[in-house]
Formats: structure tokens, sequence, C-alpha cells
């Protein structure tokens, strides 16, 4: 018999494109040279949409180049899932213009909010975990779904506190909100580990407590260790203990494709390559 988690079956009112697969690599500027000159053996590129938003410019010409030998994957950071605020259209609309152009394989944004009250913060703002706060979400991912023509992704954050108010744990919140949405999860390992090191809890348990049906993409990154507590800084190699929980995600999930975000101090395209490499190797191992 099927358990409550197991049974959380996808309901898809779109296909969601799957041409995706294996390791790929966030796509920076620093290296738009290296991958259309040498075109490398890369099975895909994540990009930040928001940077993408113009109508033209050097940006989305390098974009566009990269996009006809690559699949890619557009992960926003703007769509303030969580605020009170209403959606923002004119955000959406360039993400949708965009989508049009690069024709993307999935289209991911963050379980956060950046905007009260009309007034834009730099960097995204934690939720408290209660059932108003996932119904009113999960009303917010379907028009955002609605409005694009298609399921979208949202990665699970890293807060560096938790709120006395929450009536559940991340895990469970996910869950929930992802059913009444009808959307699917990009599984940011190193978030769930740095999560699970400042707030205390076990990483596997969140891992179990998550549909597997759900889970279409994964990030891996590294984190600064600091006097008390690890900061997801995305400005160094993969640590041990998160390639350790990567595995253990693969064995639950299966071969999930998987991107390297590196955003503070960006190394060389070598670099890049070795820890999509590392990657790649496992997930041809549960392939």
């Amino acid at each position: 018999m099927k358990t409550d988690l197991e049974s959380l079956e996808v309901c898809q009112k779109w296909q969601l494109p799957t041409a995706i697969k294996g390791a790929g690599i966030g796509l920076r500027s620093r290296h738009y040279q290296d991958i259309i000159t040498k075109k490398p053996e890369v099975n895909w590129f994540e990009v930040i949409s928001d940077n993408y938003f113009c109508a033209g410019g050097l940006p989305l010409f390098y974009l566009e180049k990269i996009r006809q030998d690559y699949p890619i994957s557009l992960h926003g950071v703007g769509m303030s899932l969580g605020s009170t605020d209403p959606l923002n259209l004119d955000y959406l609309t360039r993400l949708k213009k965009l989508a049009a152009r690069v024709e993307p394989d999935l289209i991911s944004d963050h379980l956060s909010w950046i905007s009260v009250n009309g007034h834009y913060l730099n960097d995204l703002i934690p939720l408290i975990y209660t059932e108003k706060v996932m119904e009113h979400v999960a009303d917010r991912i379907l028009q955002v779904q609605e409005f694009l023509g298609r399921q979208i992704l949202i990665e699970n954050p890293s807060p560096y506190l938790s709120f006395t108010d929450a009536t559940m744990p991340e895990w469970e919140f996910i869950q929930g909100l992802v059913k009444k949405a009808d959307c699917y999860l990009l599984l940011d390992v190193n978030n769930i580990y740095v999560n699970a090191v400042n707030n205390g809890f076990d990483p596997l348990k969140y891992l179990d407590n998550i549909p597997k049906a759900r889970v279409k993409e994964m990030h891996l990154a590294g984190y600064e260790e600091r006097e008390n507590y690890l900061l997801d800084t995305h400005g160094y190699p993969v640590h041990p203990p998160v390639w350790e929980l990567y595995q253990a995600a693969l064995a639950r999930f299966g071969a999930v494709p998987t991107s390297i975000e590196w955003d503070a101090d960006i190394p060389s395209w070598e670099v890049l390559m070795a820890e999509a490499f590392k990657a790649e190797k496992l997930l041809k191992e549960v392939a």
C-alpha cells in the first residue's frame, strides 16, 4: 500500500520537457568566450534569467549563441513567490518573452520573497512555514504557471534561522505546497546541508520526506564556514559532506539533472568542469 507521501501523484496540465540530463554548469559571463570557441562537453547550462531580460545587448547575444549548442534551464531570483505584494506582471512578461526566445527546458525560482509594499530587497527572505502561508504561495505559483503556460520548479532555501510561529518543518511545507500548486522541485543539496547544520535537523530525514516524482533538478554548491554557522556563498568547491548527501539524494531520487553553482570568486572554466565531472560520475552510477 502506498504511503501518503508516495501517493503525491503528479497531475500534469502541461508536459514538462525532459531533454536536460546529467551534470550542467551555471552559465557566467566570464566563461562566454571559452564556451563559444571551445564548445566544451557540457550537457547543459543553467542561466540566471534576470540577467537576460533586456531586448538586446551582449549578454543576450552570447546566450543565444550558446543556446544553439546546449540545452538551457532558466533560474530566476525575482518572482518573490512568498510576498504579499501582487505578482510582478512586468517581471513575468519579461520572463515569458525570454523563454519564448531561448526555449528553456526548465524554469525555476526560489521558495522565498524579496519585495514588500513595492520595495525590493537584495536578498532572498525565508518564509514562515504554516498552512496559511502554504495556501498563499501555492496560489501564487498557480497564477505564475497559468501565465507562463507551463509548470515551474521551486528551490528550497537556505534560511539561517527558524520562526517560532512555524507549525511544520520545511519538508512538510514543501510536501503540501507541491501538491497544492502542482509544481516541481529544484532540490538544492547544499542548502539542505547548510540548513541542517545551522538549524539542527537530520538532512537524511529531509530527503526521505520529499516526494520523489517532484524532483526534476538538483543544485550543488560550496559554503563558507563561519565561527558558529555555515554561510551559503556559492564561492567554494562542493564540500565532502555535501557530496555525501548528494549520493543519498541520488539513491532516493535517481539520476536527476544537476547543476554546479558558483557565484562568488568565480574560478576558471577548468575548475568548474572538474566539479561537473564529479557530479556526472555519480549520476552515471545510478543511471
